[in-house]
């Protein structure tokens, strides 16, 4: 029995019904078959017969992203993760890497049409039609992307439009050319493609586009880099998330801007106290861990992502049912900086940025090699731009709202690099990145 197509418009009581009996399915496919889930319950003492769903959900092991790369690392290339043969995978992607190794992650031609099934829900979710034409600003590299969604607006009739191999320039000709509706990139790319279209003297706002679906990094919930996006291109937000792990599984609703339906008809949500096992209350931060129930060819039971999130516990003005996590992905548990005794998330710190119209990039460098750390920030401003009094503003308003000092620098427009996929503004220097006689200097 395959799993069931993912559904948007089912009740509380329909998706907890679907839940425990996609888990139990699933399971009985997985167990089996799967050497690394097989080993965790052995481990575990489980077995499926002793096992009753959702009263034992919280006995089953976690998995983390640690897990994984030991697995891969321990048996390369792809550790013991697979439930079935290597001759039944048909598709392999791969995460950034940006946190250290990439983690690479194979689909049946099963399990890559349930990703596309969750795409078309998402679609339905954020309102796309036949009608629309889909512009794809992304590379088409091993990083899963959009590449799913770039098949399900096929399967749906949109008209799909590749932007790999282009110049940023010959981006905006094409999907003007095209007469595109939406655009699914990164917010970053978003924010790039709206500077070059003003320095090419190209009106976005005039065009055919009306919605910019963004994905894999913060900034479409962060209200002013969504608004910096919505006034560049004229056109409505929607944020989205999923994991090259978990497939996509998130998206914002027409009716609510500022937070993200979970399609809890293809994975069992639990928002946890961060590292720990207690479930949060509705309306407090936790971390979001995810069971996945129709990618039965590379599953994942309990995975804990990493990514705060907040349950709005109100019902929500589209009449879904599904969970809705209100301002999206909040944050990372392991991106939180401590500066001078308080806690900074990276998306604090760009909602200020992104409220300064005459700032185009920005770069932060969390120096840690002192005794008391430092934050660095480097701004690159529109031309013409006077750079002293834009830094003092933005020193001033960081003090104000997070309640300690940066260092904030001014550098020529064009300085800093620009990135298509996940941008890398971010960058650590501790003790051991300052040579050995830097004393001395």
């Amino acid at each position: 029995m395959p799993p069931a197509i993912p559904r948007d418009d089912l009740s509380r009581a329909d998706l907890a019904a679907l839940q425990a009996a996609g888990l139990s399915a699933l399971l009985a496919e997985v167990l089996p078959r799967n050497r690394f889930y097989a080993r965790k319950f052995d481990e575990a003492g489980l077995s499926l017969a002793d096992l009753c769903f959702p009263r034992d959900l919280h006995r089953l092991p976690f998995t983390t992203k640690a897990d994984l790369l030991a697995a891969q690392a321990e048996v390369p290339p792809y550790g013991d993760l697979l439930t079935y043969p290597l001759a039944r995978y048909c598709r392999l992607h791969q995460t950034s890497g940006t946190s250290g190794r990439p983690l690479r992650w194979l689909d049946t031609a099963e399990s890559w049409s349930y990703l596309l099934d969750c795409w078309q829900s998402l679609f339905k979710i954020a309102g796309v039609v036949p009608s629309d034409r889909l512009f794809f600003a992304f590379s088409f590299g091993p990083f899963i992307g959009f590449w799913a969604a770039f098949e399900a607006g096929a399967r749906l009739g949109c008209l799909c439009l590749p932007g790999g191999g282009m110049s940023r320039a010959a981006r905006l000709r094409f999907l003007l050319d095209n007469v595109a509706t939406i655009v699914l990139c990164t917010p970053t790319y978003a924010l790039r493609l709206a500077e070059v279209a003003r320095a090419e003297g190209i009106d976005l706002p005039a065009s055919s586009v009306r919605a910019i679906v963004v994905a894999g990094e913060p900034g479409g919930n962060v209200e002013a880099t969504r608004r910096r996006i919505e006034t560049g291109w004229g056109a409505r937000v929607f944020d989205h998330s999923g994991m090259t792990e978990t497939g996509p599984l998130a998206i914002e609703c027409r009716e609510a801007p500022g937070g993200l339906h979970l399609l809890e008809s293809a994975c069992w949500p639990e928002v946890l106290v961060p590292g720990e096992t207690a479930p949060v209350p509705p309306g407090e931060e936790g971390e979001l861990v995810l069971t996945t129930l129709g990618r039965w060819g590379s599953p994942l039971i309990r995975y804990r992502t990493g990514d705060l999130v907040c349950v709005d516990p109100r019902p929500c003005a589209c009449g879904r049912e599904l969970l809705r996590l209100e301002g999206g992905i909040r944050g990372r548990v392991d991106d939180m900086i401590v500066i001078r005794g308080n806690n900074l998330h990276p998306s604090a710190l760009q909602t200020i940025l992104h409220r300064f119209a005459e700032v185009v990039e920005y770069r932060v460098v969390v120096d840690q090699s002192a005794a008391l750390p430092v934050l660095r920030v480097e701004v690159e401003p529109l031309p013409d731009v006077q750079g002293p009094t834009l830094a003092a503003r933005i020193d001033r308003a960081i003090r104000d709202e997070l309640l300690f000092r940066a260092e904030v620098t001014v550098v020529p427009p064009g300085a800093l690099p620009r990135s298509e996929m996940k941008a890398q503004r971010w960058a650590r220097k501790s003790v051991r990145d300052v040579p050995s006689d830097a004393s001395n200097s």
